[in-house]
């Protein structure tokens, strides 16, 4: 079979070095957003010293009838207010998700441990019985250690990225004075900040994990990287919480601005008279930012801990191949290094300098990104692996040549490009299925919501296809292995997707300081053409997500059944059959929680804004300040409050599923909410997208037709306000969450494997 080119020793170094280059690059990139200033009182102090991007040069633009101080000193004034409600809001999630980390880690323990009667003893391995491996009791421990570790990073990667959002968002709109490029490269570099920090350290706190655990298993890698498991579980548990409490927190104070504000009212979004303006951007940064981090971070530690998870019972696993075991890192590794050459591109290489080139600069990222990925990936694949190898398939070993899984990863890596343009053809106002959105809210909001709805259902066929393809060709040349390498292909470009992704936010952010603080309209123009790019691909990291997470959960799903012993899923035995059905009924119900939550949330919003507009006196002419803080505080509590029970439905069903009725019947509810979630968690991404940039088109104006539509206040705008006010929910809530619920669910199902095969299908065995 041979061995790999690079050797033990080259892994070892290469996986941390790289990892530790992309966290440098991260701190440099924030060094540079730094020295944009927020403070009046070093006027002048750096024109002296200027540079290509004119970070040091100070303001050189007046704004009409406005001091610079004033401006200066209004914008951070904002952000501080932006940034201590997005900190309040975590630290209050983060002791509720802290208790039930502590109590879900506890459970870990127990249920493993209890597997094999908490004994200490070796025990005859699950795949090889003439062996022996470590205790049950010790998996247990260990699984229970990697799930806080995976949970602890979630949590940080999201808190980071929420940080360096909340650190930009002034600094972008001061920079908008200057120009768009500057704008620009200010929001990119912040994005460039969080996409580093969480694609390294998730990559770091894995391989130190792995070498830590590995001093104790020694030659048992069956039971190291069954172990390493809970690290994806840990992720995505947070990340569950993370997305649907920032996911409600957002949309409520959205929905409630957008109705009152823009619609009752007619004043523009943003303005600083709107009562629920304050928590409408600190949601962006807990909703968009914290949780849409925490949930790639998810992703990426689910896809790792499959591939090595069915890897260790392959060849590398049985020949303790170290290179060709953490080839799953090294691809990661390779991402880092790639991402890196590719944002230069963004912010050194190339130069905008008009509001049209924002767009293709974003887009020529994902590009570029894939195709040096590509030979990237060629490289890793001809160094790292021998030329042939075996894998696990259900019960034989697969040999495989190393250039048949070098197409798996890149058939995963091109499926997320094409998910991603087909995303954004579907969700930019650039093109006819937005344009035609837009054009039927001239007949009211009631033909706008159908046509939106038929949007989504549609852009549904494409992705589902692509990953259909993938799912073909990676089983076909590496089985199950195959198929959590592809997913890792898609989530290789995770740094530059995260770059893209959290610079909608930022840019959204900077619109708002700009309104807030009294720029001249030239500014908010800038900042608008910053924030709808944002909103186009951000829709495609939704697709990447979602897409990554249909792999992923495939992969995990067939370590699943391998690890519980099931060699068919026979869907014609009702066992199979009425998990399915139940699967497939799950993210329906998930969806249906979430979606009221951010009813009832935003209910009480909208009562809250129109109470103070009807009893504060001078609020509309702007003699009287609104009452920010009533506004945050009910969108904080009702988020906490409402994120426990779709939160609770995702944890338990695996567990009383695998209890009471046993791995088949599980097994069947894996398959459908697979099934189910992926289409419904694409169609509602797309339409809440495809409503958000058909009233941003209505609004900018830019052709004849969107001018026949506006102006803002029009009945055709108001139609299309509450069109976004419907899709909000749908593509920042439950849309974005769905993701998560079949992965996480899928990963749970593997971490308690053990658990389940031994003592599940209770209700069955007393009724059999």
């Amino acid at each position: 079979m041979g061995a790999a080119l690079l050797s033990e020793l080259a892994t070892e170094i290469v996986v941390p070095v790289c990892a530790v280059i992309g966290i440098a690059f991260s701190l440099l990139q924030w060094v540079l957003v730094s020295r944009v200033s927020v403070t009046p009182d070093r006027h002048g102090s750096g024109a002296a010293n200027n540079n290509n991007n004119g970070y040091d040069e100070y303001l050189i633009e007046e704004e009409d009838a406005v001091s610079e101080r004033a401006v200066i000193t209004k914008c951070a004034e904002i952000q501080s207010a932006i940034s201590e409600g997005a900190t309040s809001f975590l630290f209050t999630e983060y002791q509720y998700v802290g208790i039930f980390m502590i109590i879900f880690a506890i459970v870990i323990f127990l249920f493993l441990g209890s597997v094999e009667g908490f004994s200490t003893k070796s025990q005859p391995c699950t795949y090889d019985k003439q062996r022996m491996c470590k205790p049950a009791l010790a998996t247990a421990l260990f699984s229970t250690i990697s799930f806080l570790l995976g949970a602890i990073t979630s949590l940080l990667s999201g808190f980071l990225g929420m940080k360096i959002a909340t650190y930009a968002n002034a600094r972008t709109t001061l920079q908008a004075r200057k120009g768009v490029g500057r704008a620009f490269i200010t929001a990119f570099r912040s994005g460039a900040v969080m996409g580093f920090l969480l694609a390294a350290n998730g990559l770091l706190v894995l391989y130190i994990a792995i070498n830590v655990f590995k001093l104790y298993y020694g030659d048992d890698w069956e039971g190291l990287f069954e172990s390493i498991t809970g690290y994806g579980l840990g992720g995505s548990s947070m990340a569950l919480f993370g997305r649907v409490g920032g996911g409600i927190y957002t949309k409520a104070a959205d929905v409630g601005a957008d109705l009152v504000g823009k619609v009752e009212r007619n004043i523009p979004e943003d303005d600083p008279r709107n009562p629920a303006v304050i928590a409408d951007n600190v949601g962006d940064n807990v909703g968009d930012i914290a949780g849409m981090g925490s949930d790639l971070f998810g992703s990426y530690a689910e896809s790792s801990c499959a591939a090595l998870v069915v890897a260790s019972i392959s060849s590398f696993g049985i020949n303790h191949d170290f290179t060709g075991m953490l080839y799953p890192l090294l691809i990661s590794s390779m991402g880092i290094l790639i991402c890196l050459i590719t944002t230069l591109f963004a912010t050194d290489f190339f130069e905008i300098k008009a509001v049209k080139e924002i767009e293709p600069a974003l887009k020529r990222q994902l590009i570029i990104s894939t195709v040096l990925m590509t030979v990237g990936i060629a490289a890793v694949t001809w160094t790292g692996l021998p030329s042939s190898f075996t894998i696990y398939n259900f019960g034989t070993q697969k040999v495989v040549k190393n250039w048949q899984l070098f197409l798996c990863v890149a058939v995963g890596l091109w499926a997320g490009l094409i998910i991603g343009f087909v995303t954004e053809y579907y969700t930019s106002n650039a093109y006819s299925p937005v344009q035609d959105v837009a054009d039927s809210c001239r007949t009211g909001a009631a033909t706008n919501v159908i046509f939106g709805l038929a949007l989504g259902y549609k852009s549904v066929i494409i992705p589902i296809f692509a990953i259909a393809v993938s799912i073909f060709v990676s089983f076909t040349f590496a089985a199950m292995y195959g198929i959590a390498v592809a997913a890792l292909g898609m989530l290789s470009t995770i740094a530059t997707g995260l770059a893209i992704d959290a610079y909608g936010p930022i840019s959204d952010n900077a619109g708002g300081i700009a309104e807030m603080a009294g720029m001249s309209p030239r500014v908010r123009e800038r900042t608008d053409a910053l924030d709808a790019a944002g909103n186009t691909t951000a829709a495609i990291g939704k697709g990447f997500a979602i897409g990554s997470a249909a792999l992923v959960s495939l992969a995990l799903f067939g370590a699943f059944v391998s690890r519980a012993s099931i060699s068919t899923v026979d869907v014609l035995t009702p066992k199979v059959i009425i998990g399915l059905l139940v699967g497939a009924m799950l993210p329906y119900w998930f969806s249906a929680m979430t979606m009221k939550s951010v009813g009832s949330a935003a209910l009480k919003m909208v009562e809250e804004v129109r109470r103070q507009f009807n009893t504060i006196p001078g609020i509309m002419d702007g003699r009287s300040k609104p009452d920010y803080a009533t506004c945050v505080k009910i969108s904080t509590d009702a988020s906490i409050k409402e994120m426990l029970p779709p939160g609770a439905l995702v944890m338990l069903t695996p567990l009383i599923v695998g209890s009471l009725f046993g791995v088949e019947t599980l097994s069947g509810v894996l398959a459908g909410s697979l099934v189910s979630g992926v289409q419904i968690a694409i169609s509602a991404s797309n339409t809440g997208g495809a409503w958000d940039n058909a009233k941003k088109y209505i609004e900018a104006g830019a052709s004849d037709h969107a001018r026949s539509l506006g102006p803002k206040g029009s009945d055709p705008h108001k139609a299309a306000v509450i069109g976004d006010t419907i899709g909000d929910p749908l593509k920042d809530t439950s849309g974005p969450s769905l993701n998560i619920l079949i992965k996480l669910m899928a990963v749970e199902s593997l971490v308690f494997a053990p658990f389940f095969a031994a003592h599940g299908g209770f209700l069955f065995k007393i009724f059999g």
